[in-house]
């Protein structure tokens, strides 16, 4: 895998009654973060960092991508949003969000992830259920897309 990489990030949420919003209701569209990254591996982890701008406010997000195979997937944001999210199947994690707007302690079960590594590129699926300052709020899917860049 090359240093540089292209990364997409697209998640969907689902409400708690597992049935996705129809029509012009938020959620039914999946989020997407596209971005050139820098890649790297160490110690058998997959690391990939990449800034993301946030339209209408100032700054950027530096995030950090942690992939440990199928066990463990972590995701560390700093600048105008602050978290360290923990993916570990069949467990919960907790840890506190700060964005602009105030901060919230977010919950994170995660039911699934998969992993798999390809020469010159790397997909990662993780499924899991989120609660915010205690209350259930959706269900979860994260797929990472990481595509060597050139050879």
């Amino acid at each position: 895998m090359t240093k540089d990489v292209l990364l997409s990030i697209s998640g969907l949420h689902q409400d708690v009654t597992g049935i996705e919003a129809q029509g012009d209701e938020p959620g039914n569209e999946p989020i997407e973060v596209i971005a050139p990254a820098n890649y790297y591996e160490k110690n058998g982890k997959h690391y990939v960092i990449y800034d993301e701008l946030v339209e209408g406010i100032p700054g950027t997000i530096k995030n950090k991508v942690r992939i440990m195979d199928d066990r463990k997937v972590e995701i560390i944001k700093s600048g105008i949003t602050n978290t360290h999210m923990v993916f570990e199947k069949d467990k919960i994690n907790m840890t506190q969000y700060e964005t602009p707007y105030g901060e919230m302690m977010i919950g994170v079960f995660t039911k699934d992830i998969r992993f798999e590594e390809q020469d010159e590129k790397i997909t990662v699926h993780v499924n899991y259920a989120l609660d915010i300052n205690g209350d259930p709020v959706a269900d979860c899917n994260i797929d990472i897309k990481i595509t060597a860049l050139g050879k």
